[in-house]
């Protein structure tokens, strides 16, 4: 009997009927509400609930591991497995509480037979907010159709060391971009009614993108000052501003105490001074970590108590910790009843928001794949293009001659996805099989499911060039993503002497296999391009052939040399399943690029960090300037992207004087003075030339992204709250100081024009809150 049947009128509020729930609820169902089960665990691999579901189920459950991510089920099979689940809760168990079911969200529904979209950094390079909340709305589709009610996403690590394997899935370096990019995410999953939408899930609070040495799960160095400014900047805006309803913690530590037991971000700053309400979820296995890896605890029974009384309410992926240790750590005393009871609450109320009690069931004639989602994934992916550099070698001639096509990432529609996407998941689960270790991510796989299967009718860049260009294309491989073969380079080199021009398409394989050069474990110490991809570049180059570079990587890499002898070099990111045709459309001139740098593109390792909105202390080698052996500045500058046309900018700032309660207006003119249509990505900075503690050389701190034909001019007028000028003062507090602001408006953190100067002054009463 479910608490909605009971045949009396219902309690008048959510709240209500949270705490008439939690009343009634035994030690082990109030547990059970804060653990997970793996599909895997609680169905066969035909999609039937398993012998073992009515045992695991039979207290209720929390939320339910990737119905559709971690298994092999169709849309249509995987809501009739959710409503199976479902239906066991609500009907075989004492009081009925449905389950959220869960998924991974990076590149798109992490699912068989869902679109792949870019990857986040290639979703950060389109600088359009308003294409990333379309992208999330369609999302939120998918998931609720196949039975999903929560996504882990989006990444809100700010990520400045290229080195992190995991910087493919963030929005990039610059805390302002993050937070618009997070925003944009949040507001399209949620939707305007959580009861027709899915819970966002903002990780990893916090610090995970800044590790020692670009290693993953390393501890980050942050001052006070800059964890707040910088790194907790994008979270806060997307609970505060875009009512974030999940927070999962991150796998590091932070000044000695590992994240999934800090209370002082999960309670204190989320909860107390941030105002979140919602559910804290843990990163996959954190709360064992605590005591197997970071030695903090010890044992699971510490563990579960420690996180919990920091705030962490849901263990996930599967019940460890919050299990037969919380119920020992809540006989004891260890843990008290009202914490767990707390917790308890945000689960149900997540629930009812959710519409769960109302709706546990979905229609499952209306899982299938949609056309929209694909044409989306396109628009994004030709958005989401950098053109980093060009002599005129770009757009193609119409009536180009022979066009050699070289390279690993070339003709292998596997290495444009990213380690997020479903078929980089499937290629994990064949590894463990093939090594004889244990599947902790997926269900058995029906027999033929490879990824070949999961690639079925992606294009390559090779197939869609030659859709364009016909029997003018020849291709060569000319070696691997990784390992040190040349078998191929001959080949690869005579194909490049008889051709007018040849692409090379060099990249990365992302994904978590041993073999594969990005994603998450995937920390590289060098940003040149694995395997000998560079060697085959400089024996393409010398045979004096133009050559086009394509980089599908997950991180800035290629060196300096690499990129200084390319006529052209073209960024293309990961951009998922539309990405060769995207690529096509640009090199063929049919569209053209206008996405820009979301963060600096370093000349080496060595300049790591390499960063726009360093101090005035930092940015160079002091006093000369620049480091012995080569320039301090990055081989390319944060916002930089180039176009097929040329635009021209003036700006001016309306008034010279502001009170802190206003905005700052600035105008500013964007002019296309080429021969194409294109798009312009408008970029305004600040500097605050004079505070009570250092400031960025610059602060990015609005964009818009502009579509102008050729010849035409358009007036963009950006309103920046002065609230949005402030920062963490002395004290630890937010703070808006009066005195002169400096604005410029450019192309790029490197190519600005000044727009003037506006003085701030107290306004009356209190300063503002802070503004995202």
């Amino acid at each position: 009997m479910t608490t909605f049947e009971l045949g009396r009128e219902r309690p008048p509020s959510t709240e209500a009927r949270v705490d008439e729930l939690v009343a009634r609820m035994t030690p082990e169902e109030k547990v059970a509400q804060l653990g997970s089960r793996w599909v895997f665990e609680l169905a066969d691999a035909d999609g039937r609930l398993s012998s073992d579901a009515p045992k695991l189920l039979r207290h209720g459950l929390g939320q339910v591991t990737r119905v559709s991510g971690a298994s092999s089920l169709r849309p249509r099979e995987a809501a009739e497995l959710a409503n199976a689940i479902q239906r066991h809760l609500v009907e075989e168990t004492r009081l009925g509480i449905p389950a959220i079911v869960h998924e991974e969200i990076c590149s798109g529904l992490m699912a068989r037979d869902e679109v792949v979209f870019p990857q986040a950094i290639g979703l950060a390079s389109t600088w359009e907010p308003e294409l990333v909340q379309a992208l999330a709305d369609a999302i939120r589709v998918q998931m609720r159709a196949r039975g999903a009610h929560q996504g882990l996403g989006p990444v809100l690590d700010v990520c400045r060391d290229p080195r992190w394997g995991r910087l493919e899935e963030t929005f990039g370096e610059d805390p302002h971009l993050v937070a618009r990019m997070g925003m944009a995410f949040v507001r399209g999953l949620q939707g305007d009614d959580l009861a027709s939408g899915v819970v966002a899930t903002v990780k990893h609070l916090v610090g995970y993108g800044a590790s020692e040495g670009g290693r993953n799960w390393g501890p980050p160095q942050l001052g006070a000052r800059e964890l707040r400014d910088v790194y907790l900047h994008p979270f806060e805006a997307a609970i505060r501003a875009a009512g974030a309803r999940s927070v999962m913690n991150a796998y590091n530590e932070l000044d000695g105490v590992p994240c999934a037991a800090a209370g002082e971000l999960l309670t204190t700053m989320l909860r107390d001074e941030w105002g979140f309400t919602g559910c804290v979820v843990s990163d996959y296995f954190s709360i064992r970590q605590l005591a197997d890896y970071h030695r903090f605890a010890l044992d699971g029974e510490d563990a579960a108590a420690q996180a919990l009384a920091a705030g962490l309410d849901v263990e996930l992926p599967s019940v460890d910790c919050y299990g037969a240790p919380l119920l020992a750590a809540l006989a004891s005393g260890t843990v008290s009843q009202d914490v767990v009871d707390d917790a308890v609450r945000r689960v149900l109320r997540t629930k009812f928001e959710l519409g769960l009690f109302e709706q546990p069931f979905v229609d499952v004639g209306r899982a299938a794949r949609l056309p929209e989602p694909r044409l989306l994934a396109r628009e994004l992916v030709r958005k989401s293009l950098v053109l980093l550099r060009n002599d005129g070698a770009l757009p193609l001639a119409a009536d180009v001659g022979r066009v050699a096509v070289i390279g690993p990432c070339a003709g292998d529609a596997r290495n444009l996805y990213g380690d997020y996407a479903y078929p980089a998941h499937v290629e994990s689960l064949r590894h463990l099989l093939e090594s004889g270790g244990e599947q902790p991510f997926f269900m058995p796989l029906p027999t033929g499911l490879d990824v070949d299967d999961a690639l079925t009718g992606v294009p390559t860049v090779v197939d869609a060039l030659r859709e364009r260009l016909g029997d003018r294309v020849g291709y060569a491989p000319g070696c691997d993503v990784g390992g040190d073969s040349r078998e191929g380079f001959d080949e690869a080199v005579a194909l490049a002497r008889e051709s007018d021009v040849a692409i090379l398409v060099l990249g990365d394989r992302s994904g978590l296999t041993p073999e594969c050069t990005s994603g998450e474990t995937r920390d590289r110490s060098s940003l040149d391009l694995p395997g000998v991809q560079e060697e085959l570049a400089a024996a393409v180059a010398a045979t004096g052939t133009p050559v086009v570079l394509v980089l599908v990587v997950g991180r800035p890499c290629g060196s300096a040399e690499l990129h200084e002898r390319s006529a052209a070099v073209l960024l293309a990111w990961l951009p998922g399943e539309e990405g060769a045709c995207a690529l096509a459309d640009v090199l063929a001139g049919e569209a053209s690029p206008g996405g820009k740098l979301p963060v600096s593109f370093p000349r080496s390792a060595g300049q790591i960090p390499v960063f726009y909105g360093h101090k005035i202390s930092g940015g160079r080698s002091h006093w000369r300037g620049d480091y012995v052996d080569g320039p301090a500045a990055p081989l390319y500058p944060f916002g930089h992207g180039l176009s097929y046309t040329r635009f021209e900018l003036a700006a001016a700032v309306r008034q010279s004087e502001v009170t802190w309660d206003e905005a700052i207006e600035v105008d500013v003119d964007v002019s296309n003075v080429g021969g194409r249509a294109g798009d312009e990505v408008v970029q305004l900075y600040v500097r605050d030339p004079h505070a009570s503690v250092t400031r960025p050389v610059l602060e990015l701190k609005a964009f818009a992204r502009v579509e102008l034909a050729p010849g035409e001019s358009r007036r963009v007028t950006f309103d920046v709250p002065v609230a949005r000028l402030g920062f963490t003062g002395r004290d630890l507090e937010h703070v808006v100081e009066p005195g002169l602001v400096e604005l410029f408006v450019g192309a790029s953190s490197a190519d600005l024009v000044a727009a003037g100067s506006a003085t701030v002054v107290a306004g009356g009463g209190l300063p503002p809150p802070k503004a995202f």
